[in-house]
């Protein structure tokens, strides 16, 4: 329970990348569900210790094509009220928003390529971007945006999409830009943008930017590890305090823990 990840995937080419990399090398047990290969959500979280949920092509109301989609909104509603900490990335961020009732729209103006987002005040105090600048280069291909949810906490901005990272609560983020990508990643993503979008600049722009991005990146995947962990500490120290209770009922009495014997043996004293 204490290193377990779920995972969900929207399809093949998404895949959790650095992120997962990350936690495997640091021994956590990453559980993935395929949502575009039919695979079911769990019924229950109460073995996992945190929700990645990556990016992926539809739109967050197209329940009709993608019945998943659904069922999604019920699992992120139940890591919401069992306080699991919980990271959405595109896709991922939009369901949050949307079972949160912000509104998921098409954006001012399509995001494919490099760009820098700026931390808000917020941001720069938040826990997830600890360490960080405030601007940061991060990789983006959307073209639908969220509103700030109710209860949501604005962490980044960018000129051409305002909402670029929220939080909820202490431990729910939803990041519109990718933290997760690896080069080859990136490449196989452009295979569909032949004519669209100048490949060649992007690919450029990847390898400048790199380094800065991959140390950037493992910042915000120790911070976030961070949270997950205390969360674990407060679960287990519950759990402790459950059980002690538990067992303190269930604990048979002796005969001088019996209030009558024990003030019968203060007056023999």
């Amino acid at each position: 329970m204490d290193k377990t990840i779920l995972i969900i995937k929207h399809i093949a080419q998404e895949g959790p990348g650095l992120i997962g990399q990350f936690f495997r090398d640091d021994g956590w047990e990453l559980r993935t569900i395929e949502l575009g290969n039919g695979e079911k959500l769990p019924d229950s979280l109460h073995d996992v210790s945190a929700v990645i949920i990556l990016g992926g092509p539809m739109n967050v109301d197209e329940e009709d094509i993608y019945p998943f989609l659904e069922e999604e909104e019920k699992l992120i509603r139940k890591a919401l009220i069992e306080e699991i900490p919980m990271l959405g990335i595109c896709l991922g961020a939009q369901l949050i928003a949307k079972t949160c009732s912000a509104a998921v729209t098409k954006a001012s103006e399509k995001e494919i390529g490099w760009y820098h987002v700026k931390l808000t005040e917020e941001g720069q105090k938040d826990s997830l971007f600890r360490g960080l600048p405030k601007n940061i280069p991060v990789f983006q291909w959307h073209e639908d945006g969220f509103e700030l949810p109710a209860n949501g906490v604005l962490l980044a901005q960018s000129k051409k999409c305002r909402n670029q990272a929220f939080r909820i609560e202490n431990n729910v983020y939803g990041l519109q830009f990718h933290i997760e990508v690896t080069d080859d990643m990136i490449k196989t993503w452009m295979k569909d943008e032949a004519g669209k979008v100048d490949i060649e600049k992007i690919m450029r722009d990847t390898e400048k930017v790199r380094d800065d991005f991959e140390q950037q990146v493992k910042q915000i995947f120790l911070n976030f590890k961070g949270l997950v962990e205390s969360a674990l500490r407060i679960k287990r120290v519950m759990k402790l305090f459950v059980e002690d209770e538990k067992n303190a009922k269930k604990k048979k009495l002796l005969w001088w823990d019996i209030k009558e014997h024990t003030f019968m043996s203060a007056e023999c004293t």
